[in-house]
């Protein structure tokens, strides 16, 4: 049953290591549990980069958290939500996403930050894994696989002049730049660390804040390209966040976000 009413599907996908692909790839034989498997990739990793960086590569990692925000044509926020909530099942995630991309939500488009480098080449590699069929979105020459294309708006590759700088403070440094909380009590890196903790909800509440982030700066960059004006811009954030006082209840990792909320104040 196709939604023609969400127009933008704003996601972010959070992930951890492998080990057992990462014991079958780096380390056979060698009879490593699954924390030592991981441990001793990225201290080569932290090795060869000089200190700079432990980070295991896409390619060694599954999703554990993708969370959405449904956003109209007008772009205003209609729902979050977090898929194969609140069993978090990776299978069940990835083929949720892939059914809604596919069938559900095909009119819409993509909007992430960084999706391109990471999020959308690891769902894909889960469907590779699992199975899943994705015609259009591998098929359709103007899907999201498209750099250019207007079916993925990847909010980094774009803000960057497509990698002629480098975005230095990333999405933190562009929400906090128009009030909102960026980064607050949880970090990228602890996500694995809270994942061997079984601290999945915390995860995705985490993985929902990131995803109000980039809904945000999505707004201003529709500013810039003169889809709205920055007046319409800030009725839209008012709106935007009456859904998240209204829903904290029903969606308890709104209220943190609420805590920390800034309205935009630009200096110097």
């Amino acid at each position: 049953m196709k939604d023609d009413v969400v127009k933008y599907l704003v996601f972010d996908v959070e992930s951890v290591p492998d080990p057992k692909l990462i014991s079958l790839v780096k380390y056979p034989g060698e009879a490593l549990d699954d924390r030592e498997a991981v441990r001793k990739f990225q201290q080569e990793i932290l090795d060869k980069s000089g200190g700079s960086t432990d980070f295991i590569p896409v390619t060694f990692q599954y999703p554990i958290s993708i969370c959405l925000a449904k956003v109209r044509g007008d772009f205003a926020l209609l729902d979050v939500v977090c898929l194969d909530e609140p069993d978090f099942r990776t299978e069940e995630m990835v083929r949720l996403f892939w059914l809604g991309i596919e069938q559900v939500y095909d009119s819409a488009a993509l909007v992430t930050y960084n999706g391109r480098g990471f999020d959308i080449p690891l769902l894909e590699l889960m469907a590779y894994r699992y199975g899943y069929s994705a015609k259009r979105h591998f098929r359709d020459k103007y899907a999201a696989r498209n750099r250019y294309g207007a079916k993925h708006i990847d909010l980094q590759d774009w803000l960057s002049n497509y990698n002629a700088i480098r975005m230095n403070g990333g999405l933190n440094l562009l929400a906090k730049a128009i009030g909102k909380p960026g980064k607050m009590q949880t970090r990228g890196d602890e996500v694995y660390s809270m994942f061997l903790e079984n601290r999945l909800r915390d995860i995705n509440d985490y993985c929902i804040h990131d995803v109000l982030d980039t809904y945000f700066v999505f707004l201003r960059t529709r500013v810039l390209v003169g889809d709205i004006s920055i007046v319409r811009e800030q009725e839209i954030v008012k709106s935007a966040r009456n859904f998240i006082e209204d829903n904290g209840e029903r969606i308890p990792a709104l209220k943190g976000y609420l805590a920390n909320w800034g309205d935009w104040e630009p200096w110097p």
